[in-house]
């Protein structure tokens, strides 16, 4: 990665087009990509996609795929000629799944999109996955389903910046990890329990972060950036002097 600001991914959880465009326009300097979720995509569809391409800005398409993995297979296969360059499917979904991902994904070799998988929602905490059935607490959870994903030829994990660390330390340093429940210090909490700082993320060798909230809302929507990069940066800074890199 060239610089910090590829590393920042802003989710555009907005209703309309006219509002994702207005903040595209506005960061497409210094966001690395501009998330499109269930909310807006459903609302606005490809067209979206392409018209964000065309300000210069880098499309994750963030819809979470999981199916039978012959569906999942032709829908990772249309969403690569979109020019997408990110995109996600759950890891639940099984290896067989995740598999026809990585091979739909790979059928447009002019198109480098990035296949990752969901591990454990960041809402989601140990008490919430025994409600759903799943013995194993969320750390062995996220391992298992990321060493999955990597099986099946997957570039990276969703997770939170909790768990950073362990995806690292079963997959290898090169295995990506996304992180959404990022807070600045000046932001206010919202819905998510597994969170930490845009600092923290970096320095634990976190690859994207993803943020929402602290950059849409903000009065000034380009300084908060501006801030959020400058903490990632020392986060970098000081994950390097760790490493002695």
């Amino acid at each position: 990665m060239k610089n910090i600001n590829e590393r920042l991914i802003l989710a555009l959880d907005v209703d309309t087009e006219k509002e994702a465009l207005e903040i595209v326009e506005e960061l497409a300097d210094l966001i690395g990509y501009f998330k499109i979720g269930m909310q807006l995509y459903y609302s606005c569809g490809n067209e979206l996609v392409e018209k964000i391409q065309q300000l210069g800005g880098n499309v994750f398409l963030d819809l979470k795929m999981h199916d039978i993995p012959n569906t999942v297979y032709n829908g990772a296969r249309v969403v690569s000629k979109l020019g997408v360059k990110m995109t996600n499917f759950h890891a639940s979904g099984g290896l067989e799944m995740l598999s026809k991902a990585a091979q739909g994904l790979s059928e447009n070799p002019s198109q480098q999109t990035i296949g990752i998988a969901v591990t454990v929602l960041t809402s989601l905490s140990n008490s919430d996955l025994d409600d759903l059935g799943i013995e194993n607490n969320v750390d062995t959870t996220v391992k298992r389903w990321a060493l999955l994903t990597k099986k099946a030829g997957l570039k990276g994990v969703v997770c939170s910046p909790q768990e950073i660390k362990l995806v690292k330390q079963a997959c290898g340093d090169d295995f990506l990890t996304i992180t959404p429940g990022i807070r600045p210090k000046w932001s206010v909490k919202n819905d998510q329990k597994r969170i930490t700082t845009p600092y923290d993320a970096i320095k634990s060798g976190g690859d994207y972060l993803v943020i929402g909230r602290p950059i849409r809302a903000a009065e000034d929507r380009r300084e908060a950036t501006k801030r959020i990069l400058e903490e990632m940066n020392q986060g970098l800074i000081d994950y390097k002097k760790e490493r002695g890199l």
